[in-house]
Formats: structure tokens, sequence, C-alpha cells
């Protein structure tokens, strides 16, 4: 997976250029914490917001994507996704406190060290930009 990301200010938003790859993983991991049995309390203390904005937002990532592209993104988006990268890997804590690789691999379809270096990505590219 591609980790490098740029953003561009745009007035109060970003333009992030987004590889097909990263559009993919911070859809995987909303959509698993969207989909969970989660009430709007859990999934605002989770990613930062409640269902409808989680949705609009999944709705905008969403399809096969085949080559990089542009989403504009309010700050508070960009915290949605962020919160949602290093969220969804605490799903997978087994008992005695350890991680469970495979079965997050199986479900979101990356490693986690994927969703780690994107997460620190945007960090990065908010402070760049």
């Amino acid at each position: 997976m591609r980790t490098q990301l740029k953003l561009t200010r745009d007035g109060d938003a970003f333009i992030a250029r987004l590889a097909p790859s990263q559009a993919s993983a911070m859809y995987e991991a909303l959509s698993y914490l969207r989909g969970r049995d989660h009430g709007d309390t859990e999934l605002i203390l989770l990613v930062g917001a409640g269902r409808e904005a989680v949705d609009a937002l999944l709705e905008r990532l969403a399809g096969r994507h085949t080559e990089s592209r542009d989403f504009r993104l309010t700050l508070e988006e960009i915290h949605m996704v962020h919160s949602a990268l290093t969220a969804a890997p605490t799903m997978f804590i087994e008992r005695g406190g350890l991680f469970a690789q495979e079965p997050f691999h199986i479900r979101l379809g990356f490693y986690r060290e994927n969703f780690d270096a994107l997460a620190y990505a945007v960090v990065r590219a908010v402070a760049e930009a």
C-alpha cells in the first residue's frame, strides 16, 4: 500500500489525492466500525461522528477505485478517517491482549501495519498542509 499522502488546503477543507488502496483502506475501516452493533454514542466515541456523517463519507469513498483520484475532505472527515484507521484494529484484540492479525486481514483486506502507516501519513499530511 502506498502510504505517502498529500493534502492541499481548499478553504476550510483539504484536497486529498488518494491511491485506490488508500481509499479502500479508509472505506474498510469506516464501514467495519459503522457495521458493528454500535449506537451513535459509541460510534461518535470511535470516529468522532454519528451514523449520518459516517454514511455520507462512506458513500463518497465507496466503489472499486482503479486509479488515484481527488477527494475533498473537511477536517472533521479527516478526523473520522484517522480515528477509524486507529480504532478498527482494537476490535481485533483477543483474550490475553493479543492482536488477531489473521481475522483482521481477512475482514478488512489489509494488514494492521497498513492502517498504522496510513493513519500516520494522514497526521503528517495535515501538519504539512
